[in-house]
């Protein structure tokens, strides 16, 4: 029987959540996010602490959530986050101790959820083009867990975004993994291999309510490249270019996948732009600015993706060219477009940033002096440890020159020695394939450390006594406890 679903209102969908219940958000970044429904709970919530009375819920989502992730965490809305945030007042409210955060892997979001691991889902707000009578849901921008989370939601609200192309259908493929023992080998053999079908599926039941919005994504465009990325970037391809000349990597290349932010924006576009790179194919989870142009001009001959983390002007230019764009995007679920049996498999060349990285070869990404988070891991483990390539990039220093990016050990390890394979700065790129601990520590000293920090670190170094691994654990933290006490990492 055909379903008629009722008209709601953002504040009759905010009364649907009690204090102390678990909502899931579509999208992947700002791109699919809910719009309407979050900022009612965030008004709810200011309206509920006003009135003397507790209300806090927890939220899951794909990644972060834009806007709602800052207006939620202004109104102190939130008791516990997953499994990534890039707000400025949610992340005050993590480090206060005011809102629980769980950091995971993306690759692992979605089948936690459905193995019941994080508990149940009373409801889910997702932002569709639209919504059929019988259940099929036809996602915007970005996917993310957006599929479990129709599945396992008890009740199910669905925001229709009126400023969205009807036709990003034709980009979504949406594929479940079966959990086990009934799990099947994942059918994805090129980047652009579709597996699944154009939309999620939700029971009709479920559905409490439709809403209309008409509000972007309002993604914001990156800088342009500074002087530093540009460097970091030309290291890179310098390094690429000579992976190809010796063999390692095929003459056809491999997928690349590439992190949100402005130095993985300049790489990316300098790989573009590189005369002795062929044009390439992507295997990611997030889509930019950059790689719309690259597409455009031939350079990027298609990308598999979770999300169009676009800014609004160049999102416009992908709706008013659907018939160029949509052969050659593939928007995915990120259990499949994180997913590390596939990202092994195509032989991804992983491109992330970093905050810190030590004389060990670990890498610290998700927290300042090792207890401050700033966003979360994200999916960078999950093409780190099972990329073909790994490379780990960050300017060599940080606040004018007082913070050194390259540390004798990080007070926090997201990505360890045995998955990081290249390290870059300005400074230039350390190798660290077939290299022992005592190598790689020169290696990173003299190819990515800071010509200002390298005496020191080297000092530190042959402070250490004889061993496998050679740390100094009564100094190791040294220049962390400097910067703390200070507001620099030497001694002046």
């Amino acid at each position: 029987m055909a379903h008629t679903y009722t008209s709601i209102t953002p504040q009759e969908a905010a009364a649907l959540v009690k204090n102390g219940s678990m909502v899931g958000f579509s999208g992947f970044t700002a791109s699919g996010s809910p719009k309407a429904v979050p900022a009612a709970l965030a008004q709810r919530a200011r309206d509920e602490r006003a009135a003397g009375r507790e209300f806090k819920f927890k939220l899951l989502s794909g990644a972060s959530c834009g806007k709602a992730d800052e207006d939620l965490g202004a109104a102190e809305a939130l008791s516990w986050r997953a499994p990534f945030q890039s707000a400025k007042s949610l992340r005050n409210a993590i480090n206060a101790g005011k809102v629980a955060f769980m950091d995971m892997h993306l690759s692992d979001v979605a089948q936690k959820l459905e193995f019941g691991f994080l508990g149940e889902m009373d409801l889910a707000v997702v932002e569709a083009t639209d919504i059929t009578p019988d259940g099929r849901v036809y996602l915007t921008s970005g996917v993310g867990i957006t599929p479990s989370i129709l599945r396992v939601a008890k009740r199910v609200v669905i925001e229709i975004n009126e400023t969205v192309s009807k036709r990003l259908y034709e980009m979504h493929d949406i594929a479940r993994l079966l959990p086990p023992p009934h799990r099947s080998p994942i059918a994805i053999l090129d980047p652009l291999d579709r597996i699944g079908t154009p939309f999620a599926v939700v029971d009709p039941k479920k559905v409490v309510g439709v809403l209309r919005t008409n509000q972007p994504d309002g993604n914001e465009p990156f800088s342009p490249p500074d002087a530093i990325s540009t460097q970091i970037a030309g290291h890179v391809e310098a390094f690429l270019v000579a992976e190809m000349k010796a063999g390692r990597i095929p003459p056809q290349f491999l997928p690349l996948q590439a992190g949100v932010g402005n130095v993985s924006n300049a790489v990316m576009t300098a790989l573009g732009q590189s005369r002795n790179i062929p044009a390439f194919s992507m295997y990611t989870e997030v889509l930019q600015d950059a790689q719309i142009a690259l597409m455009r001009s031939g350079r990027l001959l298609g990308a598999s993706t979770c999300s169009l983390t676009l800014s609004d002007a160049v999102m416009q230019e992908v709706y008013s060219d659907m018939d160029f764009f949509a052969p050659r995007i593939v928007l995915r679920p990120q259990e499949l477009s994180n997913n590390p049996g596939v990202v092994r498999r195509l032989g991804v060349i992983a491109i992330n940033t970093v905050l810190e990285m030590d004389l060990t070869g670990c890498a610290n990404s998700t927290h300042v002096m090792g207890t401050q988070l700033m966003n979360g891991v994200g999916g960078s483990g999950d093409f780190t440890r099972n990329a073909y390539l790994s490379i780990l990039m960050a300017p060599s220093t940080a606040k004018g020159g007082s913070i050194s990016t390259v540390v004798p050990m990080t007070p926090h390890v997201d990505h360890n020695e045995h998955s990081i394979q290249i390290l870059v700065t300005e400074q230039g790129l350390a190798d660290l394939r077939g290299l022992g601990p005592t190598e790689r520590a020169e290696t990173i000293i003299s190819k990515c450390a800071h010509p200002m920090y390298r005496d020191a670190l080297r000092a530190y170094t042959r402070s250490c006594a004889p061993a496998h691994l050679r740390q100094n654990l009564e100094t190791a933290f040294a220049w962390h406890l400097n910067l703390a006490r200070t507001g620099k990492m030497l001694p002046t």
